[in-house]
């Protein structure tokens, strides 16, 4: 009997024995499950929707590069350890810069205003020229904008005012700064860097000029959207104050390029600006405005959604990223 029980093991004995078995069978196939799922790489978001009293504003990223840096495209007139060290200490790379580019729609109830164009089919690529597919993600269409206001002529502020040979809002009236339309047109002092950008302005901006309004500083573009002199970066960029049901906000377009370098460091001279003196006097006065006034504001090259707040420290200023005010 103990021989045929030896050999023979009970039917309990042989269910857990094969209970066991499947259950490490089991767990090695979700580890195997687990352990081949595949990296999905960076995701972040492209649209933010808020409200500023009786306006709906919406921030598009039209996407980013990535460039060396920071210096010297900021701080060029500082030593490049200097640079370094001042990114260091704001927990940012030393070696390599990421430049965001947001794009910004305006509804008023009457008008759907676009503030720039973005990239565009000539510098569209993975990371860059994505307005007019995220445009339908925000739930527009081209055919909706009333108003394309051009902050300034950089190629990533007027690169999508065509596509495909064609207006690319068929249906919108154009707004440019007066000095800033003249500049690009005559072609006057326009460095060699800017060669190409000037050609570009004549092929792209030109054309529209028949549906175009041509504002100066102080001037309206609709009801509740004035002109604000921003001279500098470019010869003639302007910023926009929106106002509506007693709120304000203001869009500065390119007056910092970088939410630390030349915002905390007004004085540093950035590649990018057309009159380097003149460009540090305009980010030193709209960045007080802001600061004293307490009012939210939008930069184009700020980390999306591009929207924040912007605080005195010291003799400088830094900037406060939105949470969730506007979402309430």
């Amino acid at each position: 009997m103990s021989d045929f029980h030896a050999a023979n093991p009970s039917r309990r004995t042989i269910l857990k024995g094969a209970a066991a078995q499947f259950a490490l069978c089991l767990s090695g196939s979700l580890s195997s499950a687990l352990a081949a799922a595949p990296m999905m790489g960076v995701v972040r978001p492209s649209v933010y929707r808020f409200k500023l009293g009786d306006f709906e504003i919406t921030n598009i990223l039209d996407g980013y590069v990535v460039r060396p840096g920071p210096h010297p495209i900021f701080g060029q007139d500082q030593k490049e350890t200097s640079v370094q060290d001042f990114a260091r200490k704001h927990h940012l790379p030393t070696t390599q810069l990421e430049n965001p580019y947001t794009v910004t729609l305006v509804n008023t109830g009457s008008h759907l205003v676009l503030f720039d164009t973005g990239n565009g089919e000539a510098r569209r690529d993975a990371t860059k020229g994505l307005l007019r597919m995220r445009l339908k993600d925000a739930g527009f269409s081209p055919e909706q904008v009333d108003v394309v206001v051009i902050t300034h002529g950089h190629p990533d502020h007027i690169g999508g005012l065509w596509e495909s040979g064609v207006p690319a809002f068929p249906n919108a009236r154009y707004v440019f700064g007066e000095s800033e339309f003249d500049h690009w047109k005559r072609g006057d002092n326009v460095p060699d860097r800017r060669k190409k950008n000037r050609e570009q302005f004549v092929r792209s901006v030109v054309p529209l000029a028949e549906k175009a309004t041509f504002v100066k500083p102080g001037q309206d573009v609709v009801p509740g959207i004035q002109s604000i002199e921003a001279f500098g970066h470019s010869p003639g960029m302007l910023a926009y104050r929106i106002e509506s049901g007693g709120r304000n906000l203001l869009l500065w377009a390119d007056l910092t390029n970088h939410y630390v370098m030349s915002l905390m460091k007004p004085d540093w001279h950035v590649l990018f600006d057309h009159d380097k003196a003149q460009a540090a006097a305009a980010r030193r006065r709209i960045l007080a405005l802001v600061a004293d006034e307490a009012i939210p504001a939008i930069g184009y090259h700020m980390p999306f959604p591009a929207v924040g707040f912007v605080e005195r420290s010291g003799e400088s200023f830094r900037w406060v990223p939105a949470s969730y005010q506007f979402n309430l």
